[in-house]
C-alpha cells in the first residue's frame, strides 16, 4: 500500500511538472524566461542560503528599473520581495535543522540598536507615524541583514559575501557606463560639452548611484590589497589562486571606479577621496610604512595638481565646493540663476531642516518625516521637497532631534572604533577586507554632508557590510573560530 502511494505521488509530480511546463511554454518568451529564472534561483536558494542573499543584494538596487520596465506591477519593490524570501528561508532552514535560531554575537550591532531606539523616540512628536515606522523598519532590516550575513560568514567564510557585494556594484557600473556613453538620452544630464551623460544606473538619479559606487569601491580596493598581500606571501598553487582573485578584484575595482567617475557626483568623489586617504594610511602594518606611503602619495597628488595632470573638467567640478560646504546663509532673499541654482537649492533645504529642528529640538518631527513636515518649513521659492535635506546630519537633526543626532554620530564613532580592531587580524586578506569596510564608513560619513545615502534599498548592502566587519571583529575577539 505504501509503495502504491509513493508511485502515485511520483506520477502526480510528473503530471504537475508537465502541466507547469505547458503553461510556461504558452507564455511570452520574456515572461517564461523570468519564471524559469525565479524557479531556478528559488531552488538554489533552498539548497544554499548564500544564493538568496547574493540575489537580494544584486536585485535590491534594481528597484526603479524594474518598476518602470516590468509589465506586471509588483505589490512592493523587488528588493523587499527578495529580502523577505531570504529571511523566510533563513528561518525555515533553522527550524528544519531542529534548532533554535542562532544569532551571532555582533558587538557592532549595539551602537546601531542604540540609534534605532533613539530614532524611535521621535514617534512621540512625529508628524506622520506611518512615515516614521516605515523608516524604522528600514533600519531594522539593516540589522537583520547583518545578522543573516554574519551567520553565513561564520559558517562559510567571507569571500562569498564580498563577491556578492562587488558583483552588485559591477552590475550597476555596467549600466551606468552604458548611460554615460549615450544610453541615457536625458538632456538634463548632459556633461562635458554635451558629449556624455551623467550615469545613474538603476537609481533614477546620479547622486545615489555615485553613492553606491563610492561606498563599494573602498571595499574592492581593501580586498585587492589583501589579495595582493596573500599573493606576495603565498607559494606555488596558493600564489596562483590568489593571483586569480587579485585579477578579479582588479577588474571589479576598475569597473566601479569608472562608474564613480561617470556619476559626476562631487559628494561621492569627496567621500571616496577621504576613504582612499584612510585606506592608504591604514594598509601598511608598521607605523613608519604608513608615514612613508602617505607622504609619497601626498607628494604625487600635489605634483599631479601642479603639472595639470588632473583633467580640468574634474577640477572645475570642485570649484564651488567650499561655497557648498561653508557658505551656509539665509537664502530667502538670494537671487536665483543658473550658476547658483544647485547651491541655493541645497542651502534652502538645510534651512528648512534647521527650522524643523527648532520646532521640535529634542525628538524632531519624526524619523523619515522630512518630506511630510517640509511644506510648513519651506522657503518661498523652494516649495517642492526633495525628500531629504541634502545633508544627512541635518536630516537626522530635523527628524529625530538632538537625541537622535547624538546617537547617530556616536554610532559612527563606535563603528570606527570597532572596525579598527580588524587591523589586528593576522590573515592578510581578512585584514584587507576589514580595512575596506572601515573606509566605507569614512565614505558614508563624508558623503552624508551632501546627501542621504540610505535610499533605493542601499541599507541592505550596508547591513551586509555590517555583518562582514562584525564577523571579522568577532574573530579578533576570539568568540568564534575560523571565519
Amino acid at each position: 500500500m505504501l509503495r502504491l502511494a509513493q508511485q502515485l505521488s511520483v506520477h502526480w509530480l510528473w503530471l504537475g511538472m508537465a502541466i507547469g511546463a505547458g503553461l510556461i511554454a504558452a507564455l511570452p518568451l520574456e515572461s517564461a524566461f523570468l519564471i524559469l529564472a525565479c524557479v531556478a534561483l528559488g531552488t538554489l536558494s533552498l539548497l544554499d542560503l548564500r544564493v538568496a542573499v547574493a540575489v537580494t543584494l544584486i536585485l535590491a538596487p534594481l528597484k526603479a528599473l524594474i518598476e518602470t520596465e516590468l509589465a506586471v506591477r509588483l505589490p512592493v519593490d523587488i528588493g523587499q520581495i527578495a529580502f523577505a524570501l531570504t529571511v523566510s528561508l533563513w528561518l525555515i532552514k533553522q527550524v528544519a535543522a531542529q534548532q533554535c535560531v542562532v544569532l551571532p554575537r555582533l558587538s557592532i550591532l549595539v551602537p546601531l540598536a542604540i540609534f534605532i531606539f533613539a530614532a524611535a523616540l521621535s514617534l512621540l512628536t512625529a508628524n506622520s507615524v506611518s512615515a516614521t515606522l516605515n523608516e524604522l523598519i528600514k533600519w531594522l532590516q539593516m540589522a537583520l541583514m547583518a545578522l543573516i550575513a554574519a551567520s553565513l560568514c561564520q559558517q562559510y567564510g567571507i569571500a562569498w559575501l564580498l563577491g556578492a557585494l562587488l558583483t552588485a556594484a559591477c552590475v550597476q557600473a555596467i549600466i551606468g557606463l552604458y548611460q554615460f556613453a549615450g544610453g541615457s538620452g536625458a538632456p538634463h544630464l548632459w556633461i562635458l560639452d554635451y558629449r556624455y551623460f551623467r550615469a545613474f544606473g538603476s537609481f533614477g538619479q546620479p547622486n545615489p548611484f555615485g553613492a553606491f559606487m563610492g561606498m563599494t569601491l573602498p571595499l574592492a580596493l581593501g580586498a585587492l590589497f589583501g589579495a595582493l598581500s596573500m599573493t606576495w606571501l603565498g607559494r606555488g598553487r596558493q600564489r596562483i589562486a590568489w593571483l586569480w582573485r587579485s585579477l578579479w578584484l582588479s577588474i571589479a575595482a576598475l569597473l566601479i571606479s569608472a562608474g564613480l567617475i561617470a556619476s559626476w557626483s562631487r559628494g561621492a568623489w569627496l567621500g571616496f577621496g577621504a576613504a582612499l586617504v584612510t585606506l592608504i594610511a591604514l594598509a601598511p602594518r608598521r607605523l613608519w610604512q604608513r608615514i612613508v606611503i602617505t607622504a609619497v602619495c601626498a607628494s604625487l597628488f600635489i605634483l599631479a595638481m601642479l603639472s595639470n595632470v588632473v583633467p580640468s573638467a574634474l577640477l572645475a567640478r570642485f570649484s564651488d565646493f567650499a561655497q557648498d560646504l561653508t557658505g551656509f546663509q539665509d537664502v530667502r532673499g538670494v537671487p536665483i540663476n543658473d550658476a547658483n541654482y544647485a547651491t541655493v537649492e541645497r542651502l534652502a533645504h538645510w534651512q528648512a531642516a534647521l527650522s524643523m529642528a527648532d520646532e521640535s529640538p529634542f525628538f524632531g518631527v519624526g524619523f523619515g518625516g522630512y518630506q511630510v513636515a517640509y511644506p510648513r518649513h519651506a522657503l518661498v521659492n523652494w516649495q517642492l521637497a526633495l525628500g531629504h535635506a541634502h545633508n544627512y546630519y541635518l536630516n537626522v537633526l530635523a527628524e529625530t532631534g538632538a537625541v537622535g543626532l547624538v546617537a547617530y554620530v556616536s554610532m559612527w564613532l563606535a563603528f570606527g572604533a570597532l572596525g579598527l580592531r580588524a587591523l589586528r587580524l593576522a590573515d592578510a586578506f581578512q585584514r584587507g577586507v576589514g580595512i575596506g569596510v572601515l573606509t566605507v564608513w569614512i565614505h558614508v560619513a563624508v558623503h552624508s554632508l551632501f546627501d542621504k545615502l540610505f535610499v533605493n534599498n542601499l541599507f541592505l548592502h550596508f547591513g551586509a557590510m555590517l555583518g562582514l566587519i562584525g564577523t571579522l571583529v568577532t574573530a579578533v575577539n576570539g568568540v568564534t573560530g575560523e571565519t
